[in-house]
């Protein structure tokens, strides 16, 4: 008989036998005991009543059926769910009410909300004790931040398994991903240590059939927390009209029987499933199972079936991202065949240089041209008599796209000639009429499937359920091997190819496209170019023109003029030098007083010492500064400390609690100084550039000693420090130890789950071949006895409502070097307790882990 439709098919876990003779088994009308449901219609009278929720409620579900639902719960608990019901917005959506006092007798629940039919499912599960510091959506968003920052989705899907498992505590934690033919393959596992592996296992199509998969759409997270489990029967099982009750998004729906035989037959006592969507469609699972009942509450399963959610965006976001580096090399090799083609050279003519470029982005062993009856191959390739039956055969398939195949023979017998050379093809018409070829082909690849057993083996009639379909009994690896195929072309390939036949058929245009686009980008650079170069001419224009202006004074000799313009058009040129060796950057402030010192200077520049930090200036400060510092030399040789032998001057550069950098310009040793009877234009640049042009403060001091200049420059005009002039750190030091001090295998001993990961990837930075994470001195003291051969370890002083002191005696007693770590300082109390072992504080990173490793492994 035909199975039923997904919307009839209350149970994701049903078999799929579309063509067997048996009645399909169906569970209808029954939940999971470790929730209760009521099922009510649109007026509010009870449709549909579970066996347990009536004990809840003191009656039978047949006295319940038909009460009005005010005669049930209080009219508070009615209004409240009222008002969340408005969040049902679409078919499949549900609301959720956290911590419900449904009866208002101080018992608490957790409650979820959706319509079926014409009917609204209420699902309540009794609230769970929940620790007062327990964070769950903070540890799913800590985990999906620690997935997003991911290399490469291996990676990713390793983080997403090892998280889930930490999160629910199940024994395993699969990412299960579905293949074009609905077969699953296990892509990670996170597991406990004495588990057999099922990481690489293939599972066929049937093990999830096509109804089930139609649901982990609809219902993302599916939970099961004990096989052996009894089930509630909803009573009536059918409405008026003889339709059972619809529970295809009740998180409590019972299993079916072939489902939890085949968990028995995995050793599997409970299970939870959380649905990996992408485009709507189903990507994957987060498969959990677990050797014990395993029950997760209400909230905790909330924040998983959130993760999943997010998890699927962090995959969506990772693939489009790898599908722009496809499109970047894509128009690379777009170019290089257009700028080939635009100088008038044939396809044919340069096609050696082609399949390179080609092989480049597309992987293959061999590659041909069929163009205008002639035809070239490179590689392991069919001959011309070969592919002329090869090219009639393509001439069926669509002229729009890319056909590709990895079984030639299959889709063309004739193929099975030249199969010891080409098992498959991805074939581009590159013409309209008549048909040009270009194919990239294949060899056989022996390629090796590891089932979880024979997926060929028929299905067995007979077993504890009755006369019924029995699940496969057997998850030992069957390996399968496929001949006569060659790799398949991924769809990334595929959509490189079909962009490049877009290129090949279109070439004309776009050589016309690009060339008036190159011409409209030149015209629009060049008159860019002239535009910013006619800003800068009148800008150093206009300078020039007020230092022509400014510099002559009345009693100035011609002499002195020209020298004292050139000084400062001298200083310009030189901070211009500086600006345009570092492409119009920050540069160095240190280095814009040294240049002008050493134009000075040149025989005695030690008698200006500069001290402090080495800052970097804007650009738009650094030609400013350059004449400040020019006037205040040239004015210290001319009057100042530097005009006699025992004179100096101290440069003082400090950052201020603000983030401005202060100059402090002191001169001694010097003639008396006084302060001028009149301000020159000298004067005006140091006393007044810093204020007018970049908004800080100046002060001049003509002290009779020496002068004293003190300036601020603000923050936005400062970059950091040109090179480090900090005393040594421990950081610093761990730039002279080795970068893998450590080795073996090593023990993290934490119980925040980001922490114990990060702490796990730098310990395998440092050295470690393996680690272990404890969260619990049992755990940790477990690990330690088991006869796992710890070599290190990192420990954390405080575990929730437990200390290390444990776990730090025994690997004391064993001589294991370890750590301490801490985030509340060193205390005299830890001091005491841990006199000789040397405290890590948190955060803690790689380089403080190396330098403090290193001391405790050196003092072993």
């Amino acid at each position: 008989m035909t199975p039923p439709t997904p919307e009839r098919a209350f149970d994701a876990d049903q078999v799929d036998l579309t063509n067997c003779e048996r009645e399909p088994i169906h569970i209808l009308g029954t939940i999971q005991t470790y929730g209760y449901l009521l099922a009510l219609s649109p007026d509010w009278i009870v449709a549909h009543a579970s066996d347990n929720i009536a004990d809840l409620l003191g009656q039978t579900a047949q006295e319940i059926n038909g009460v009005p639902v005010a005669d049930l719960l209080p009219e508070a608990s009615i209004r409240k769910m009222r008002a969340k019901m408005q969040g049902l917005l679409h078919e499949d959506a549900t609301v959720r009410i956290i911590d419900f006092d449904l009866f208002e007798d101080g018992r608490r629940f957790d409650a979820a909300i959706h319509q079926s039919g014409r009917s609204f499912v209420l699902e309540v599960e009794q609230k769970a004790d929940l620790s007062p510091d327990r964070d769950d959506l903070g540890a799913v968003q800590a985990l999906v931040h620690r997935i997003s920052t991911r290399g490469s989705m291996q990676e990713m899907l390793d983080q997403a398994a090892q998280g889930i498992r930490m999160i629910s505590g199940f024994d395993r934690v699969m990412v299960y991903k579905f293949a074009a033919d609905d077969s699953g393959e296990v892509v990670a596992e996170a597991k406990e240590r004495s588990l057999e592996s099922y990481r690489g296992l293939r599972f066929p199509a049937s093990d999830i059939p096509k109804q089930a998969r139609a649901l982990y759409t609809r219902n993302l997270l599916r939970l099961i927390a004990d096989v052996n489990a009894p089930v509630s029967a909803v009573t009536p099982a059918v409405n008026p009209e003889g339709e059972p009750l619809d529970l295809s998004l009740a998180a409590t729906r019972a299993v079916s029987p072939i489902h939890l035989e085949y968990l028995r037959n995995m050793g599997v006592q409970a299970s939870m499933s959380v649905s990996i969507l992408r485009r709507g469609k189903l990507w994957g699972l987060l498969a959990c199972h677990n050797r014990t009942p395993h029950y997760i509450d209400f909230e905790k399963r909330t924040a998983i079936e959130l993760f999943g959610q997010l998890f699927a965006y962090e995959l969506a976001q990772w693939e489009s991202e790898a599908e722009t580096v496809e499109l970047q090399r894509a128009q690379g090799l777009h170019d290089r065949v257009i700028s080939r083609m635009a100088d008038g050279e044939g396809l044919l003519e340069f096609f050696s240089d082609f399949a390179e470029d080609v092989s480049e982005s597309i992987a293959h062993d061999g590659i041909a041209i069929f163009s205008g009856g002639a035809y070239k191959a490179y590689g392991s390739a069919p001959t011309k008599e070969e592919f002329l039956g090869l090219a009639r055969f393509l001439n069926t398939a669509p002229l729009s796209r890319v056909y590709s195949t990895n079984e030639i023979s299959r889709v063309y017998p004739m193929g099975e000639s030249f199969s010891d050379r080409a098992c498959g093809m991805l074939a581009l018409p590159i013409s309209r009429t008549p048909r040009d070829y270009i194919v990239l082909f294949r060899k056989e690849l022996m390629q090796q499937v590891t089932w979880a057993g024979n997926p060929d083996k028929p299905v067995e009639a007979g077993g504890p359920n009755g006369q019924r379909l029995t699940p496969r009994k057997s998850f030992e690896a069957w390996q399968q091997t496929v001949t006569g195929c060659s790799a398949p072309w991924t769809d990334a390939e595929v959509r490189m190819a079909d962009a490049l036949r877009v290129t090949l058929l279109e070439v004309v245009l776009k050589i016309t496209d690009k060339a008036n686009a190159d011409n409209k980008r030149a015209h629009d650079q060049q008159e860019l170019l002239i535009a910013e170069l006619n800003h800068r001419v009148r800008n150093i224009l206009n300078l020039i023109r007020g230092l022509v202006s400014q510099s002559r004074v009345d009693d100035d000799s011609v002499e002195t003029y020209i020298a004292s313009l050139d000084g400062r058009i001298q200083s310009l040129a030189r901070a211009h030098d500086q600006l345009t060796r570092q492409d119009w950057s920050a540069v160095s402030l240190r280095e814009l007083v040294e240049v002008e010192i050493r134009a000075f200077l040149a025989d005695n520049p030690d008698r200006v010492e500069i001290s402090g930090t080495t800052p970097l200036l804007s650009p738009a400060a650094y030609s400013g500064m350059a004449l400040v510092f020019h006037e205040l030399v040239t004015n210290s040789v001319k009057y100042g400390a530097l005009s006699t032998e025992s004179g100096r001057v101290a440069v003082q550069l400090m950052r201020a609690n603000d983030g401005a950098l202060r100059i402090l310009w002191s001169e001694r040793g010097g003639p008396p100084v006084r302060a001028p009877k009149r301000r020159g234009f000298g004067s005006a640049i140091i006393e007044r550039t810093v204020p007018h042009e970049l908004q800080g403060t100046a002060r001049v001091d003509y002290n009779i000693a020496g002068l004293v200049a003190e300036f601020s420059i603000p923050e936005r005009h400062v970059g950091g420090d040109a090179e480090g002039t900090s005393p040594l750190t421990e950081v610093d030091n761990a730039m002279a130890l080795p970068d893998h001090p450590l080795e073996g295998h090593g023990l993290v001993v934490e119980d925040t789950m980001i922490i114990a990961l990060d702490a796990t990837d730098m310990m395998k930075e440092l050295g470690c071949d393996d680690v272990s994470v404890a969260a619990t001195n049992a755990e940790a003291l477990s690990f330690l006895e088991d006869g796992t051969d710890v070599t290190v370890a990192l420990v954390d002083v405080n575990l929730g409502q437990e200390t290390s002191v444990a776990v730090a005696e025994r690997l004391a007693a064993l001589g294991i070097p370890y750590l301490l770590a801490t985030g509340y300082g060193e205390t005299g109390a830890m001091r005491q307790t841990f006199p000789d072992v040397k405290v890590v504080q948190k955060p803690y990173s790689t380089d403080s882990l190396r330098v403090a490793f290193a001391e405790v492994i050196a003092s072993e």
